[in-house]
């Protein structure tokens, strides 16, 4: 699963890689570093209409209230097509989430050790996504999102047992077509499969409190 990640670049950067569509210049302004976003959190997810903020833990639009569950922050890539929760979203309602980097835990004698996973070159990078809209009985729209979940690829084989979604930027603009067809969304659900590196970080970054630099530094470094 993923159930932590950072996005540290600043709204420039943010702006720069998603040029083609939609964004707000409040992002340009307003937008700070997140070392540690957690599940229930308002974060910036790209769609083909632009780019906007929306509550991590996916509500589906029939739900009877708003309210981001934990056992949505993730939908498995295998089940998309079956499961009423993302059968709608994985036909119409596509995202790219923008992250800088990643969390695991890997499960230790008495504890569980936290890594922390990042691409080789690239500072900034998307998970796929989904997103879907619900109402409330003013007709104000609440917009929330998942994070895909794949197979590990090398890098994190020996640390879990599921990574995010990683896509290449020549396969996001695909994601998000609406005319891609249901084969070839499939495709780009693999394990991403270029460098990327990883290193153990300190356990205060299980707890949400904790936001600064030095959470994705590596263990013991100064």
């Amino acid at each position: 699963m993923c159930g932590r990640y950072s996005i540290v670049v600043n709204g420039k950067v943010l702006m720069d890689y998603y040029s083609q569509l939609e964004m707000d210049e409040k992002f340009e302004r307003d937008m700070k570093a997140n070392y540690n976003v957690a599940p229930t959190q308002s974060m910036p997810v790209a769609t083909a209409e632009g780019v906007e903020l929306m509550t991590w833990g996916l509500v589906p639009s029939w739900s009877k209230e708003f309210k981001p569950a934990f056992t949505s922050i993730n939908a498995r890539a295998e089940t998309l097509a079956e499961k009423p929760l993302y059968r709608g979203p994985y036909k119409k309602r596509r995202a790219l989430i923008p992250a800088s980097g990643f969390y695991e835990w890997q499960k230790r004698e008495t504890f569980k050790q936290p890594y922390y996973f990042q691409l080789q070159n690239r500072a900034l990078f998307s998970f796929a996504g989904l997103y879907d809209v619900w109402y409330d009985s003013a007709g104000v729209a609440h917009k929330s999102y998942t994070i895909i979940t794949t197979k590990p690829n090398s890098t994190l084989e020996d640390i879990h047992d599921r990574m995010p979604v990683i896509l290449d930027r020549d396969e996001e603009a695909h994601w998000l077509d609406p005319k891609t067809e249901p084969g070839e969304l499939q495709l780009l659900l693999d394990p991403y499969d270029q460098p990327m590196k990883r290193h153990e970080v300190h356990r205060d970054v299980g707890n949400v409190k904790n936001n600064h630099q030095g959470l994705t530094f590596p263990l013991n470094s100064e």
